[in-house]
């Protein structure tokens, strides 16, 4: 995934050294949130639904889309045009295969979008791990992909649990888009999968901390793997998850990414490119140039991409108010622009990827 198994585990045994700010900041983001919600819980306060799609909105799509953006820039901009076209020829391969999922299989296609959040969180969220906090503790393929179940469960399972209306009701909504009413005949379901999450979650994220524990190396990986986990986990417990997602991606996934290319940034090797020779220039206006195209170029596909889905939505909002109606509609649309982001951008992509760690 991105990695040889040689390269991972080598850089599994790295110690952490000199860690970025932005995954310390990503900490005390998420931390701080809590903690105010915690708070503002306690006393009775509560935000109005309004208030919550107004940041979910502003979080996603100001703050973390552009950095999903610049993770597949990065990732290709110096590798060889071959695979460059290769590259975006999958890319648009499955956005196509998504949405035509979500329009004959709305149910199905909700399901796998909340495969997909997992698996995004998980593993980016391993390899931020292997670059800069440490993953010594991790010492076989099982447990780290135990240790990216649980880290990435935490965005969908926790929430499932300690949110369940909320979580249902954007469930229906984003089912609407495509096929109004197709949720309903599974809703009885939710009072039993419920528990059964809960159960799961809750012993998979005991087994990773207790396997974990009995793996550590002495750098103290394992202890820091810990509290994170349970960061994440109160976070997700305590937030209301509409503003708890809407957060979680901007504040701690692509920050933690930001910091993992920051450690390992000197140790990318560089392979050519089409845009190489551009933005490698001596002269900081043919850089400066080149960026601004690229940007355009990616924002406009982007906007393309929206709007084919839109289009092929029957209700783009749901019926629902417009701003849970925009929240319901993003997140499908971030959820099948990340489909490929995690297949192509990771997983395909033995040579690099996305979250490439030397």
């Amino acid at each position: 995934m991105g990695q040889t198994a040689h390269g991972r585990f080598a850089s599994a045994s790295r110690l952490r050294v000199d860690e970025p700010i932005a995954v310390t900041v990503s900490r005390v983001a998420l931390a701080s949130i809590a903690a105010a919600f915690a708070v503002a819980a306690a006393v009775g306060i509560r935000l109005g639904m309004e208030a919550q799609a107004a940041i979910y909105l502003f979080g996603m799509v100001a703050l973390n889309l552009p950095h999903g953006g610049y993770e597949h820039f990065n990732n290709i901009r110096q590798r060889g045009l071959t695979f460059q076209w290769r590259y975006v020829a999958g890319y648009l391969a499955l956005i196509g295969a998504f949405i035509g999922l979500f329009m004959v299989a709305p149910v199905a296609g909700l399901t796998l979008a909340i495969v997909v959040a997992v698996l995004k969180g998980g593993y980016g969220g391993l390899h931020v791990m292997d670059a800069v906090t440490g993953s010594g503790h991790l010492r076989s393929a099982s447990q780290r992909h135990l240790a990216a179940l649980v880290r990435g469960g935490t965005v969908m399972a926790v929430p499932i649990v300690f949110w369940p209306g909320t979580f249902e009701t954007f469930s229906a909504y984003m089912v609407s888009i495509f096929d109004p009413g197709a949720l309903a005949q599974f809703s009885h379901l939710f009072g039993v999968t419920r528990p059964l999450i809960a159960v799961g979650f809750g012993t998979l994220a005991v087994a990773h901390l207790s396997w974990g524990y009995l793996g550590r190396d002495g750098s103290g990986a394992w202890l820091l793997d810990a509290a994170e986990t349970l960061l994440l986990v109160g976070y997700f417990a305590v937030v209301p998850v509409v503003v708890a997602v809407g957060l979680y991606f901007p504040l701690w996934y692509s920050l933690r990414q930001t910091g993992r290319h920051v450690a390992v940034e000197d140790d990318i090797p560089a392979e050519g490119g089409i845009l190489a020779g551009l933005l490698d220039n001596d002269d900081p206006r043919v850089v400066a140039m080149t960026a601004w195209g690229v940007l355009i170029v990616g924002a406009v596909a982007t906007a393309t991409v929206v709007g084919a889905i839109y289009l092929a939505a029957t209700r783009p909002l749901a019926g629902a108010p417009l701003l849970a109606g925009g929240v319901a509609f993003w997140s499908i649309a971030i959820s099948i622009i990340a489909l490929p982001h995690v297949l192509v951008g990771s997983f395909l992509d033995q040579g690099r990827g996305i979250w490439y760690v030397p």
